[in-house]
């Protein structure tokens, strides 16, 4: 228990870092904003999902993928086609030429529901495939990768060309996927309306759960062996090579996690906003992520998620009081952070501590000479 407490939670400053963002999440944000606005704060925080693997996978791997939008939008697919389909009965579509498929197919001419689209009638088979569909992906494009040594720079590239690929693919292919309008319309999960206030309380408070049960996970990843050969790897990876270990599939291994994390934020976002489309999958909000996980500390997970929100916050502020030029004052405010500090804001905390505690060993330092004169 005093390992878990040391290595997992991360000690007294450890669990007050847990215990301030639970306050703000569980306790501030419930009681300080509306239904509504508490419905936007949980949509940041299923970004905050993807923020979280990136750290382990690009602030600790040294692996940047600029691609997590496929997974996250994966994720939010594969529950939005369940959704979809409990609200696409029969009786709910008995206008249609083609009762009991969703509406876009009716629309493109589609007669009977795609066979990929059959398994996700069950509610269990969709909880598996939410994480193991874009852990597979994952796995096959780090495999492939990784194995050949291709990093850096040309796998930054080759991510970004997938969420182009797959974004192309969905806006396409209109009569499976929805299009560019994407998959809308989603009322129910088992039932249950998820439309009500009191439905988006409590998809927020199941989302803020995962979210601790994502940082205690990843905590424990950093502080195995996993997590010193990571940042080995990401300093020196010719070195951990030559001592035998195989670091590509550690890098794959790190990858498949991210792209798990990404994805159980991508199905929260669905339950919560109630649509998935395109939009979400492509370049743009990639690069979006990865912003998110700079400006909070590519090396802190608890910073990923309150940089997920200040940026979230400010996009919301500046495109609500100045439309017109909310895109720049959001650049500038991403270069001010990164140019002042380089850490995010997890280094603008670590440098005060670290002030605070060479302040308190001096102070000790002069209390003592002082004693012995």
């Amino acid at each position: 228990m005093q390992k878990f407490f040391r290595n997992v939670v991360g000690g007294r400053e450890g669990l007050a870092g847990l215990a301030i963002l639970a306050l703000l999440l569980f306790v501030v944000f419930p009681l300080g904003l509306d239904v509504f606005r508490l419905n936007l704060v949980g949509k940041y925080l299923s970004y905050a999902f993807v923020a979280l693997g990136l750290v382990l996978c690009w602030g600790y791997g040294g692996i940047l993928s600029l691609g997590q939008g496929v997974f996250f939008g994966l994720g939010g697919y594969c529950m939005a086609m369940f959704l979809k389909l409990e609200a696409s009965t029969p009786e709910a579509t008995r206008i249609q030429s083609t009762p009991g498929i969703p509406d876009f197919m009716d629309w493109n001419q589609l007669t009977a529901l795609p066979w990929f689209w059959v398994p996700f009638k069950s509610f269990w088979f969709t909880l598996m495939a939410v994480p193991v569909l874009p852990c597979l992906l994952a796995l096959i494009l780090g495999v492939a990768m990784f194995k050949r040594r291709v990093g850096d720079t040309y796998f930054a590239i080759v991510t970004q060309a997938v969420a182009l690929i797959l974004s192309v693919l969905i806006i396409g292919q209109q009569g499976w996927t929805g299009g560019v309008n994407g998959i809308t319309d989603l009322k129910t999960l088992l039932g249950w309306d998820i439309r009500t206030d009191s439905a988006r309380l409590i998809l927020y408070f199941v989302n803020g759960a995962l979210l601790f049960a994502c940082i205690l996970f990843g905590r424990y990843l950093l502080s195995s062996k996993l997590g010193k050969l990571l940042m080995a790897m990401r300093d020196k990876e010719e070195r951990v090579r030559f001592s035998g270990y195989d670091v590509a599939s550690f890098k794959v291994f790190v990858f498949c996690v991210a792209a798990v994390f990404s994805a159980i934020g991508g199905a929260m976002f669905t339950l919560q906003v109630g649509f998935m489309s395109p939009s979400f999958v492509g370049i743009v909000p990639s690069i979006e992520m990865v912003i998110f996980a700079a400006v909070g500390g590519r090396l802190s997970l608890l910073g990923a998620v309150y940089g997920t929100l200040l940026v979230n916050f400010g996009k919301s502020y500046f495109s609500e009081s100045f439309p017109q030029l909310w895109l720049f004052l959001m650049g500038g405010l991403f270069i001010a952070v990164v140019m002042a500090f380089p850490n995010g804001l997890a280094g603008l905390y670590n440098q005060y501590t670290q002030k605070r505690q060479a302040r308190k060993a001096l102070r000790r330092q002069a209390d003592g000479a002082t004693e012995a004169a």
